[in-house]
C-alpha cells in the first residue's frame, strides 16, 4: 500500500537541505537560486577549476540520491575523482580517500587545516576508503578540496 504525505506548507528549508525534487535534475539556475550567491560562486569555481585542470577527463553525471541526499553532480572517469553536492546556501564536496590517498593525507597531516584534519579524523573508514564530505566557505576550503582532488588524480594542466 502506497501512502502519499502531503507537503507540509510550515516546513521551514533549513541550511544544508538538498534539493530533493526527482521530477528533474537541477540546472544551473536552480542550483544558483537554491545555493545563493556565495555557495554558487564556489560552485562554478570549483566546476571551472576541474574543467581546466582535467581538459575531456570527465562527464560529470547527475544522480539522485533520494528526499534526504537529492541530487549530487559526480566526476568519474573509472574511479571518481569528487562528488559536488548542492545545499541550501551551501556546497559541499565529497572525496573519497583510498589507501594510497589516505598515507598522502597523513604524510601531509599538518599542512592541513585543522577544520579538514578534524573531518578526516571523524570521517568513518569503509572498505573503498574514508569519505569525506567537506563543506566550502572559502577560496581556502577550495583550495584544501582542489588539494584533494590531486592526490587522488593528478592534474593535466598546468594552474
Amino acid at each position: 500500500m502506497q501512502m502519499k504525505r502531503k507537503a507540509n506548507v510550515n516546513e521551514s528549508t533549513e541550511i544544508g537541505d538538498r534539493i530533493a525534487d526527482k521530477s528533474s535534475q537541477p540546472d544551473e539556475r536552480t542550483i544558483r537560486d537554491w545555493m545563493g550567491p556565495e555557495a554558487f560562486e564556489h560552485w562554478v569555481e570549483l566546476r571551472s577549476w576541474i574543467d581546466a585542470s582535467y581538459p575531456g577527463v570527465f562527464a560529470p553525471d547527475w544522480l539522485y540520491g533520494g528526499k534526504k541526499r537529492g541530487w549530487s553532480l559526480r566526476y568519474r572517469k573509472t574511479k571518481a575523482l569528487c562528488t559536488l553536492l548542492p545545499a541550501y546556501r551551501l556546497l559541499s564536496v565529497l572525496v573519497v580517500l583510498g589507501r594510497a590517498e589516505r598515507e598522502k593525507f597523513e604524510a601531509r597531516r599538518y599542512f592541513w587545516s585543522p577544520q579538514l584534519v578534524k573531518l578526516y579524523d571523524e570521517a568513518r573508514a569503509y572498505p573503498d576508503g574514508k569519505w569525506l564530505t567537506v563543506p566550502i566557505s572559502s577560496a581556502d576550503d577550495r583550495h584544501e578540496v582542489t588539494e584533494l582532488m590531486r592526490m587522488k588524480r593528478p592534474t593535466l594542466s598546468r594552474d
